[in-house]
């Protein structure tokens, strides 16, 4: 049994990484693996507003019961999780104990996150053992400063996967390699009867019939307004899951993937809210992120050509076609995406093909 350490975003206030993670683990261990997510500290910077806002959510959280509950029950997810019992630096002598390192999936690359750090790039580990898994910048373009520190650390990596397009053109254009493989995010190869697992129905949902809003960018007044009126429409309520005043910002990982199975309509900018939309067969819409941060559609954008789900974009109306929605030729994309990803961790974890999952 080959050991495997997981280097990733260790984020209690985002269900995407939450899933990932163990999504992560879970297809290792599938595949024989002993895994375990190695603890690791994100690196401060008062540029990273991705850091602060957890501290700003820890501080305020002590005297809010919403912020409890919400950290509660990301809490309880996290027990599907095995994590290290000590913290992993970019320097902790570990090499000998793991066969493997794998970092991702997530945006474990992006420097507006404060990531794209030695650990993240496993710099405690040898070249033989440094594997990516659907790892991402999360952006287009890659900061000339950070240029230099991605060429010289991915080079030696034994195998790279990617998550999106955009981030097979940065590692290319850098280190001339040409074996990055772009694969799924880890969430996609778990089956929505593996999610049901570990998927619970939230306390407060009193309706079978809501459309679920889940926008990590500004909601314009315009937009709302178009939800709104599809949800009058067709006798549905709006569920706000990161509106602070609504009981469903209490919803945890678990409670999340209910809201997405059973929702009548997804409307999201969320890579991840899309993921599952396609997974669990709902209607969705996704919509271009209003704000002013730096863009991180590319992941949606591959998503989107890479399932022929254009139709899904939002063009400034909800039409009844958005609300129809057929996954026949989705799921025989998936079905290939998968072996594809499975290949690569073979390869990768230099196992025998034919091993027992």
């Amino acid at each position: 049994m080959k050991k495997v350490g997981i280097i990733t975003i260790l984020d209690n206030d985002n269900y995407g990484n939450r899933l990932q993670n163990y999504a992560v683990q879970t297809i290792l261990k599938k595949k024989g693996c002993d895994t375990v997510t190695l603890k690791n500290i994100p690196q401060f910077n008062e540029k990273n507003k991705f850091f602060l806002r957890g501290i700003k959510y820890f501080l305020k959280g002590k005297h809010k019961s919403q912020n409890e509950q919400r950290s509660q029950r990301f809490q309880e997810f996290n027990k599907n999780i095995v994590y290290s019992k000590k913290i992993v630096t970019p320097f902790s002598k570990i090499k000998n104990e793991f066969d493997f390192f794998i970092t991702g999936s997530d945006q474990v690359w992006n420097p507006t996150f404060g990531r794209l750090r030695d650990v993240d790039l496993l710099y405690f580990a040898q070249n033989s053992q440094k594997i990516s898994f659907s790892a991402s910048f999360g952006i287009s373009n890659l900061p000339k400063e950070y240029r230099p520190k991605v060429k010289k650390n991915l080079a030696d990596f034994k195998a790279i996967s990617v998550r999106e397009k955009a981030g097979q053109n940065i590692v290319e254009e850098l280190t001339n390699r040409k074996d990055v493989a772009v694969l799924v995010d880890p969430t996609m190869l778990l089956t929505p009867k593996e999610w049901d697992e570990v998927s619970k129905r939230p306390e407060q949902l009193q309706t079978n019939r809501y459309i679920l809003n889940y926008f990590l960018g500004e909601l314009s007044e315009k937009r709302k307004q178009e939800i709104d009126k599809i949800a009058q429409e067709n006798d549905c309520e709006v569920i706000h899951i990161l509106d602070k005043n609504s009981p469903f910002y209490q919803t945890g990982p678990s409670e999340f993937l209910y809201l997405e199975k059973n929702a009548f309509l997804i409307c999201t900018d969320s890579f991840h809210a899309c993921v599952f939309a396609i997974l669990y067969n709902k209607p969705f819409i996704v919509f271009d992120r209003e704000d002013k941060n730096i863009s991180m559609n590319s992941r949606i954008e591959t998503l989107i050509h890479k399932f022929n789900l254009k139709n899904r974009e939002f063009k400034g109306t909800i039409t009844k076609e958005n609300l129809d929605y057929d996954n026949t030729q989705v799921y025989e994309i998936l079905e290939k995406e998968r072996k594809k990803a499975d290949l690569f961790l073979t390869n990768a974890l230099e196992m025998d093909k034919h091993e027992k999952k």
